[in-house]
């Protein structure tokens, strides 16, 4: 679907099930993205086919799969959200720990947007992160999201902070 200097990120099937459910129970997927109580591989292609397929379907975007160019190694997802208690579609992504760090989270979000404005034609992104999510909040301004303030969406109830694109600069 897109293509970076060193990623391919892809609509997600349910043959990726196996790299979902290891993503979801990395320790900060349950950190600041939260539980989704997703143990096995059956649980997981009903989190793909509930989540990213459905996704597609309603609103023409979702969750992307991150795979590395050279190998195909799945590595992480990046991609769009449409959530029913914010008006605007947010940008999302999370990596295992062993690609943290190391510019794929950009590279793939960066090319995100770019398909969000060009090929979608959305006008505005939004981010939402936990307050103590430093490296995504350092990501999020990174892509050209502004801090604008909190907003509560969460099943658990906590607080997140909400980052905005200014309609101009997507």
């Amino acid at each position: 679907m897109l293509e970076t200097e060193r990623l391919r990120i892809d609509k997600f099937s349910v043959d990726d099930a196996a790299f979902m459910l290891t993503l979801l129970n990395t320790p900060s997927w349950i950190q600041f993205i939260g539980d989704r109580s997703v143990r096995t591989l059956t649980d997981a292609q009903a989190y793909i086919l509930t989540g990213a397929l459905r996704s597609y379907e309603q609103h023409g975007f979702g969750p992307y799969l991150v795979k590395l160019k050279t190998n195909g190694q799945p590595i992480g997802l990046c991609g769009l959200f449409k959530r029913d208690s914010l008006n605007d579609p947010d940008i999302g992504f999370a990596f295992l720990p062993d690609y943290a760090g190391k510019g794929y989270g950009f590279e793939s979000a960066m090319a995100v947007l770019n398909y969000a404005r060009e090929t979608l034609g959305l006008t505005r992104i939004i981010g939402v992160t936990l307050p103590t999510n430093h490296d995504s909040i350092r990501l999020l301004e990174k892509i050209g999201l502004r801090f604008e303030g909190n907003v509560r969406f969460r099943a658990d109830g906590k607080e997140s902070w909400l980052f905005g694109s200014p309609v101009s600069k997507l």
